[in-house]
């Protein structure tokens, strides 16, 4: 079984081979591989390819299955390129009784490299980085299968349904963590291995965070962070990529799984933003962070943003402002739920900004904030006129009281008096009491103007009434129509009240 196994291994050199054949193509090195792998697989199924392209390699005609203690450290090497070419491999892991023990030795021979690898062996050779990031573009690179629930328009916007676990992740795990080891290993000089793992190399595994295993996307987020912080040539592709990929959900699919774990490395990449901030920091910003705030599915990934665009603000308070305006243009309508999220973000984002950008966007914000106090959800109008529990909000208030007081005044006003919630009446009686003790002659000033404006709104409501009833009169004295012609219905009909 064995010499059947090693027989699909390439004993000589592989001039023509590449890493874009992929997992599929990995087992088809002699003719027979096919037939190798166990019966019943025909040689007509469909492999999975990979188009990640590296050079030609030659793999040392070493026998594999020798541990690494019982060669010279000369060619330790050598029986490193020979495992690596063994593990190239592929097999169905859907099916637990097909090929057992041909998996359970890649198995063992997976955790002999990684240990290997975690043992600080000598300087990684050319060779040697080929045919590893050839041994990962095999076992991880794969297109994931279409997921129902991202077309389905009847899903919940915060989806909660399990997620697909790969039945290969055992397996998948051995490789990521070989990577990782590699990637963070002193023996493997970023000038050398740059040439492999390459943008084709990084664009793939960034297409790996669509998957739905978060098992799998927490793997890759330690292994993108590691190759951002060795592979400083990188850095501008990498960030440029995952810019990509916020565009197409913001534009095009407003559903990714890896959302949050992007998120997630960009959060610690700004805090290592210098000083002062480059404007193409400040259009990723702008362009690409808050915009993140528009789909549906933020809820999925949202103290992520929040987090990220805080550490903005912490480089450069001057950002609070264009941050404020953004979250005003994408401010949600028929989501309540995303409603409390943006007054969330919205009371970090007063807690640290300065007097001058907050007195930029004080008159939209607060009468966004107004409508939100109005607000029949009393979720929304509770969070709202939570604001006022927060000092630092308070003393911005009391800064510039005579601009805002206006305008938040009828709407605490109302709700106080008419709201059906009983804690969102309590707690718009506290903020009235504390207007009335910040500034009493403004306060009164606001409440005379606010009667005034409720008296004209009254009467004209009465004179529309009047005005109704005269044509209903009018309407019942004339004769009896017949045919096509249109009549005033009767007030019952009609009365409906928004």
């Amino acid at each position: 079984m064995w010499k059947h196994f090693l027989s699909k291994l390439p004993k000589k050199s592989l001039k023509s081979e590449s890493v874009d054949s992929g997992r599929g193509n990995s087992d088809s090195h002699s003719p027979n591989a096919s037939s190798n792998l166990g019966p019943g697989r025909p040689n007509s199924v469909p492999r999975r390819t990979s188009s990640v392209v590296f050079p030609a390699s030659v793999i040392a005609g070493i026998e594999p299955l020798i541990s690494f203690k019982d060669v010279p450290s000369s060619e330790k090497m050598n029986l490193f390129i020979s495992k690596l070419s063994l593990c190239c491999v592929d097999f169905d892991f859907r099916d637990p009784t097909k090929n057992v023990a041909e998996k359970e030795l890649k198995r063992a021979t997976l955790f002999e490299l990684l240990d290997f690898v975690s043992a600080n062996p000598p300087k990684f050779s050319e060779p040697a980085i080929l045919a590893l990031c050839k041994t990962c573009a095999v076992n991880l690179f794969r297109v994931f299968p279409p997921n129902y629930r991202s077309n389905n328009s009847h899903a919940s916007e915060n989806d909660d349904e399990e997620p697909t676990f790969d039945p290969a992740w055992p397996h998948l795990l051995i490789v990521y963590d070989l990577l990782l080891k590699f990637v963070t290993s002193s023996s493997l000089e970023a000038k050398v291995a740059k040439k492999y793992i390459n943008h084709q190399f990084i664009l793939k595994l960034l297409d790996l965070f669509d998957s739905e295993d978060p098992r799998e996307r927490d793997c890759l987020k330690a292994i993108l962070h590691r190759i951002y912080g060795k592979f400083m040539v990188h850095r501008p592709y990498i960030r440029k990529s995952i810019s990509n990929m916020f565009y197409r959900v913001v534009f095009e699919s407003e559903k990714h799984n890896g959302i949050a774990e992007l998120l997630e490395i960009f959060g610690s990449v700004v805090t290592g933003f210098a000083l002062p901030l480059k404007e193409e920091h400040k259009i990723f910003l702008s362009r690409t962070l808050i915009p993140l705030h528009k789909p549906k599915s933020l809820g999925i990934y949202f103290q992520q943003l929040s987090y990220c665009i805080n550490q903005f603000i912490e480089k450069d308070p001057k950002l609070a402002s264009t941050v404020i305006r953004g979250l005003l243009k994408y401010w949600p309508i028929t989501s309540t739920q995303k409603e409390v999220m943006f007054l969330s973000e919205l009371e970090e984002i007063l807690e640290v900004i300065n007097m001058a950008e907050f007195q930029k966007v004080m008159v939209p914000l607060f009468w966004r904030i107004s409508c939100c106090i109005n607000s029949y959800h009393f979720q929304v109008a509770e969070r709202a006129l939570f604001l006022w529990n927060n000092d630092q909000i308070v003393n911005l208030i009391a800064h510039n009281r005579h601009v805002i007081l206006p305008i938040i005044f009828p709407a605490v006003e109302s709700n106080a008096q008419n709201h059906w919630n009983h804690a969102v009446q309590n707690l718009s009686l506290n903020v009235r009491r504390m207007f009335s003790e910040m500034d009493d002659v403004l306060f009164l000033a606001c409440h005379s103007h606010y009667k005034e404006e409720q008296e004209k709104i009254n009467l004209e409501s009465k004179k529309r009434k009047e005005a109704w009833e005269q044509l209903e009169t009018a309407a019942s004295l004339r004769p009896p129509v017949a045919g096509n012609i249109a009549v005033l219905v009767t007030p019952l009909a009609t009365s409906i009240t928004c």
